[in-house]
């Protein structure tokens, strides 16, 4: 068992609305890693970071998606850290995976750059685009295709990655 999709990419670019209008047009279900972990945990993704640190988080992270591969058959979506693992990244190399890109405009229409997402706390601008030019290339070094969500609608982005992934709606 393996998913249908993987889907990647920075925090807010919009792989849960994406992801879930996937599910919905391929008729298979929808799995957010980062939904897993929260439930698993019973808190918040950014009180974890606060309360054990990013490296506790990391390996919590890690689990979750091996566990989500191993047991998903829909789309699944990734946190925006998950591609850091090695291990992660090599368990996506038999997988189809979709990076979700966008710019940091985009970003701070999108998320605010507020200081709910832990890695973004102070000077969000600036850590949104060190973030990037440190995942980047990790993202696109994983990636089956790549769809560029600025200016674009759920729906729109939706329609892409079909094409892009040569998929069949259900």
């Amino acid at each position: 068992m393996s998913p249908v999709v993987v889907l990647v990419g920075p925090m807010g670019v919009g792989k849960s609305t994406v992801g879930q209008l996937l599910g919905e047009r391929l008729g298979v279900g929808y799995r957010d890693t980062d939904d897993d972990i929260v439930a698993e945990q019973g808190r918040a993704i950014a009180e974890i970071f606060v309360d054990e640190g990013e490296s506790a988080f990391r390996a919590i992270e890690k689990a979750a998606v091996r566990r989500a591969l191993a047991e998903h058959d829909g789309v699944l979506a990734l946190g925006g850290g998950s591609v850091l693992d090695e291990d992660t990244r090599s368990l996506l190399a038999g997988q189809r995976v979709l990076y979700l890109s966008m710019d940091v405009e985009e970003a701070v229409k999108r998320t605010g750059l507020n200081a709910a997402r832990p890695l973004l706390a102070v000077n969000p601008r600036k850590q949104w685009r060190e973030l990037m030019e440190a995942r980047r290339h990790l993202y696109e070094s994983i990636a089956t295709a790549v769809v560029a969500t600025d200016g674009r609608t759920p729906e729109e982005v939706t329609d892409i990655a079909l094409d892009a992934l040569e998929l069949k709606e259900a």
